[in-house]
């Protein structure tokens, strides 16, 4: 719901001044909504609608509303996590990682977590004046995870 009362409050203020940028930080499991993780996949789903809906109401402005798919990125909660698998079956992290691409995210191009600076690099163009013409868009930093050409 964060999303939606910052939007409610800001997308006003961004039309009235015509130029503004929201960006919804989703996942690659909006649309490979994974097992394990249901309620994670459907939160990431409804950003990527309302996003698309917002993005709606600013036609013929500056302003632009856009998701980002993240995939698999390393993060605190990823180390902490691969630990406790590594340690659970008595093996390197980096092979807990391995076994992670080939098990549970197999269709990586990527075969390994993206940095936050990598998945930045993508928001950064997005909120920058650069993206004008992209406008309710989903767009994926997700290692080639999804398998789709669009």
């Amino acid at each position: 719901m964060s999303g939606v009362r910052l939007s409610r409050t800001y997308l006003p203020k961004m039309k009235a001044t015509n130029w503004g940028r929201i960006i919804f930080i989703s996942s690659e499991s909006a649309i490979n909504i994974p097992v394990e993780m249901i309620h994670y996949g459907v939160t990431k789903t409804m950003q990527l609608a309302l996003a698309r809906g917002l993005a709606e109401t600013t036609a013929g402005t500056g302003v632009t509303v856009n998701s980002v798919l993240a995939g698999p990125t390393r993060s605190e909660g990823v180390e902490k996590l691969m630990d406790q698998i590594a340690q659970s079956r008595g093996v390197e992290r980096s092979m807990a990682e391995k076994e992670f691409f080939a098990t549970i995210r197999p269709s990586s191009l990527l075969k390994r977590f993206a940095s936050a600076d990598e998945v930045a690099s993508l928001v950064t163009f997005i909120a920058s004046p650069l993206s004008a013409a992209t406008n309710g868009a989903a767009l994926r930093v997700d290692g080639g995870v999804l398998r789709s050409i669009i």
